[in-house]
C-alpha cells in the first residue's frame, strides 16, 4: 500500500529510544545529582533531554530523510558524577553546561574550532574517556561484595543477556533492580503520586572558572570526541553525508537553551545510533529515517516518565544505582581502551592520559580529565622526541 510506514523502522526506533532510555538515566541522575541538583532539578534536566531528543530527532529526520539519531551525553554523565568538587553550588554547574552548549554552537558554525577537536589523536580521546568512566564501571564490583543480596540477582541476569541478547542486557538489569528493590522496600515507595510526575525547574547560572575549566572544557572536548565525531562516522559507514554543520549547531542552541533546566547536552548518538542507521532498522537505507523519527518521539513519551524513574531510583540504595550505570557503561570501557591502545606508537600517552583521568586528582581548581589530556599531549610529545 503506497504511503504505508513500515514496521521495520518503526520497531527499530522503539528499541533505540528504549535501549538508550533505560541504560543510562540513572546516570544522568546520578550525575546531575552529583554536581549539587536537587531531586527535582535532577528530573528537571531528564525530562529536558529527552525533549529536546526528540525534538531535534523529529525535526532532522523529516528535514534530510537520515537516520539522525540524537542522545545525551553519556560519557559525559559519568564526567558530572566525580566533578562535584569541582562546583561547589549547582548554579555554577549550569553555566559550564552554558558554555559547553555554546562550544557546540560555535563547533557548528566556525569549522575550523571542530577540525583543532578532529586532531586530537584518537589514542588519547579515548584513553580520557576510559579513565572518565572507569570509577563508575568499578561499582558493580564494588556493590557486589557490600550489597551481594541486592546486586547478585542484577548481574546474574545481566550476565546472561549479554550472552544471548546482547542489547537487552542494560534495560534487563535496570528491570531486576526494580523488582529486587520492590521486594526489598516491601513495595512502598514513600512518595505521592505528585512525585511522580516531572516537573520543570529552572537555575539561574553562575560562572566560575573552576567549574568552566572542570567541566565545560572536558564536557565539551568528551562529548565531541565521543559522540559527536563518532556519530558522524557512523552515519558515514552505513552510506550517508549527514548535515554536519546543522547537527552540531541545532545540538548545541539546543545545549544552551536547556541547560538552565539541567539539560547538560544533547548530541549525536554514537552507542545507539547502529540501531536506527543499520540494516537491521530496514534494507532500504532511504528508509531508515523512519526509525530516528520514531526513536524522537519515543523519547518525548519517556521524558514523561522521569518523575517516577527518580523516584524508583531513590529508593534503591545509592550503591546499587551506581552498579547499575556501571554495568551499562562497561562495554563503552571496553571499546575506548581496546581503541586507546590499539596502536604501539603512542601507547604510553594514551595510558598516562588513562590513568591521570582515572585517579581523579583536583590541583588549582582544575579536574582530573583537563590534566589528563594535558599530561597526555605532553607524553605523546617526549615519546615522539625520542
Amino acid at each position: 500500500m503506497p504511503g504505508r510506514i513500515p514496521a521495520q523502522p518503526v520497531a527499530a526506533g522503539v528499541i533505540t529510544a528504549v535501549v538508550g532510555f533505560s541504560s543510562s538515566f540513572a546516570l544522568v541522575l546520578t550525575g546531575l545529582r552529583s554536581v549539587g541538583a536537587t531531586r527535582n532539578e535532577a528530573v528537571s534536566g531528564l525530562l529536558l533531554l529527552c525533549l529536546s531528543m526528540g525534538g531535534l530527532a523529529i525535526w532532522l529526520g523529516l528535514r534530510y530523510r537520515q537516520p539522525i539519531s540524537i542522545a545525551w551525553s553519556t560519557p559525559g554523565a559519568a564526567l558530572l558524577t566525580g566533578a562535584g568538587a569541582q562546583t561547589g553550588d549547582y548554579r555554577y554547574a549550569v553555566g559550564a553546561f552554558v558554555v559547553c552548549g555554546l562550544l557546540l554552537t560555535v563547533t557548528g558554525l566556525w569549522t575550523r574550532l571542530s577540525r583543532v577537536i578532529a586532531a586530537i589523536p584518537t589514542a588519547l580521546a579515548t584513553g580520557l574517556l576510559a579513565g572518565v568512566l572507569l570509577p563508575l564501571c568499578l561499582a558493580p564490583v564494588q556493590a557486589a561484595f557490600r550489597l551481594p543480596a541486592l546486586t547478585l540477582p542484577v548481574l546474574a541476569v545481566w550476565a546472561s543477556l549479554m550472552r544471548f541478547a546482547r542489547r537487552w542486557a542494560t534495560p534487563g538489569a535496570l528491570a531486576t533492580t526494580l523488582v529486587v528493590v520492590a521486594v526489598h522496600s516491601g513495595g512502598h515507595l514513600g512518595t505521592g503520586t505528585s512525585a511522580l510526575l516531572p516537573r520543570l525547574s529552572l537555575t539561574a547560572p553562575a560562572f566560575g572558572w573552576s567549574a568552566l575549566i572542570g567541566i565545560a572544557l572536558p564536557l565539551y572536548v568528551i562529548t565531541m570526541a565521543s559522540q559527536n565525531i563518532p556519530g558522524l562516522a557512523l552515519l558515514r559507514h552505513f552510506g550517508y553525508q549527514p548535515p554536519v554543520r546543522p547537527v552540531l549547531t541545532a545540538t548545541g542552541l539546543s545545549t544552551t537553551a536547556t541547560a538552565l533546566g539541567g539539560g547538560y547536552t544533547v548530541n549525536l548518538a554514537a552507542i545507539t545510533a547502529a540501531l536506527a542507521a543499520g540494516p537491521d532498522a530496514h534494507p532500504d537505507r532511504a528508509r531508515r529515517w523512519i526509525a530516528s523519527v520514531t526513536a524522537g518521539v519515543c523519547y518525548i513519551l519517556l521524558g514523561l516518565t522521569a518523575g517516577a524513574s527518580a523516584v524508583l531510583l531513590t529508593t534503591a540504595p545509592p550503591q546499587l544505582v551506581e552498579a547499575i550505570a556501571g554495568l551499562a557503561l562497561l562495554p563503552t570501557l571496553g571499546s575506548a581502551l581496546s581503541s586507546a591502545l590499539a596502536e604501539e606508537a603512542g601507547r604510553e600517552a594514551a595510558v598516562v592520559t588513562f590513568v591521570v583521568a582515572a585517579s581523579g586528582v583536583s590541583a588549582f581548581g582544575i579536574g582530573a580529565p583537563v590534566w589528563a589530556l594535558a599530561a597526555g599531549l605532553v607524553m605523546r610529545r617526549v615519546v615522539a622526541a625520542r
